[in-house]
């Protein structure tokens, strides 16, 4: 591969050295704990290789990870790539390999649910304090870092929400202050942003949701810089961090339709979205392309797509109202998670209490939608049957 290739071919062809493939299309599993060593001369090589893609045990990895690893490493514009069972898994570790007890973590406050849990639940208890910002807050930052403030935690476009953040600015302050710069990339996929270039050391993924596709494996992903990328490793490793094999196999798989996956979602949400807009009972779109979103110029600046996650907020309704929407869908399913190639729908109520430094107003609830591969008129018209339930209960 060379570095010219333009992103359709690198997706189709990063990870796949011969080393790893041997000789076939897709790089085979490699199912192993213990690695037998014929000589102590290869068992000494092994160890002093263990980080630079040989088989050592099965913890460190077999080619299928050390393929994959480098695939995400490539696309992602960082220096080396851990795996981890999930993407919260990916957050904890992340978080974990760079603080300690009596350390500061600045955590953008429209994060990942499970991100502020672990927050609020264990960090506390290791002695680690969090304080939460708004995501719109930009050079405002400065006013929260403190001596001991060590990491700075994005996420853009925020959970649920969706604002995006200044990336590059927040970055460039944290830097001026020692700081590591971690961001929850998984909305852009390895593939719609740059995050190495604003000024991310650590970049994250949900590996379940884009890079997988199908709604049928969980697993978190880690990329670093060259400061970075050590501590990264070993510290998760020394957590004992792994994935199985044929969890990594359907990774790396779903990895190679990821471009044309994207590129569809995308016009699928687009599509559906600018028809949401055009409804009488939606106050707004809450879709990074679309002007009412907050952030909508960065988004417009620091990413080459968008996807099929967005939310829109209602004018009016109570729970009645919203659950008479989203109940009863023929396409769209009600469940956590997105990323896969079916359409998901969630309604959402008390968002304020997941928000401690913003504020949601709860009068006017909102929908999130994951935009799946279906014809978007028969999406569209799923909405429209779930605006006629909606009318009925809200005119009562």
């Amino acid at each position: 591969m060379s570095k010219n290739d333009k992103l359709a071919t690198q997706i189709v062809s990063v990870g796949r050295e011969k080393k790893f493939t041997k000789g076939v299309i897709n790089p085979p599993v490699f199912r192993a704990s213990t690695v037998v060593f014929d000589t102590m001369d290869d068992m000494r090589f092994a160890i002093k290789n263990k980080t630079n893609g040989e088989m050592f045990y099965g913890r460190r990895g077999t080619p299928t990870h050390f393929s994959f690893q480098q695939a995400i490493s490539e696309l992602e514009g960082g220096v080396g790539t851990a795996l981890y069972p999930s993407g919260a898994g990916a957050i904890s570790s992340a978080l974990l390999s760079f603080l300690k007890s009596g350390d500061h973590l600045l955590m953008v406050d429209t994060a990942y649910e499970p991100t502020r849990d672990l927050c609020n639940k264990m960090l506390a208890g290791f002695g680690i304090e969090t304080t939460y910002y708004d995501p719109m807050i930009g050079e405002g930052i400065r006013e929260l870092i403190r001596p001991n403030t060590k990491v700075l935690f994005l996420e853009s476009p925020g959970s649920i929400t969706m604002e995006v953040q200044d990336v590059p600015t927040l970055s460039r302050i944290a830097h001026e202050h020692d700081m590591i710069v971690m961001l929850d990339n998984t909305w852009a996929s390895p593939i719609n942003s740059r995050p190495f270039d604003m000024g991310v050391d650590v970049s994250i993924q949900a590996a379940t949701k884009y890079i997988v596709g199908h709604s049928d494996v969980m697993m978190g992903t880690a990329t670093a810089n060259e400061k970075c990328w050590e501590q990264l490793r070993e510290n998760s490793y020394l957590m004992g961090q792994t994935t199985s094999p044929d969890d990594v196999y359907l990774a790396a798989r779903g990895l190679r339709t990821l471009g044309v996956r994207m590129a569809q979602h995308n016009k699928n949400a687009l599509i559906v979205a600018n028809w949401l807009a055009s409804r009488p009972e939606v106050d707004h779109i809450r879709h990074p392309a679309f002007e009412t979103c907050p952030g909508h110029e960065f988004f417009k600046r620091d990413f080459t797509s968008g996807n099929g996650l967005f939310s829109f907020v209602l004018k009016q309704g109570d729970l009645a109202s919203v659950t008479a929407f989203v109940e009863n869908m023929a396409h769209f399913k009600m469940g956590f998670s997105w990323g896969g190639f079916e359409s998901l729908i969630l309604g959402l109520f008390g968002i304020n209490n997941i928000r401690t430094a913003t504020q949601w107003d709860s009068s006017k609830p909102l929908i999130r939608l994951h935009i799946g591969l279906e014809d978007t008129d028969d999406l569209i018209a799923d909405l429209d049957a779930a605006f006629e339930r909606y009318n009925a209960v809200l005119n009562k």
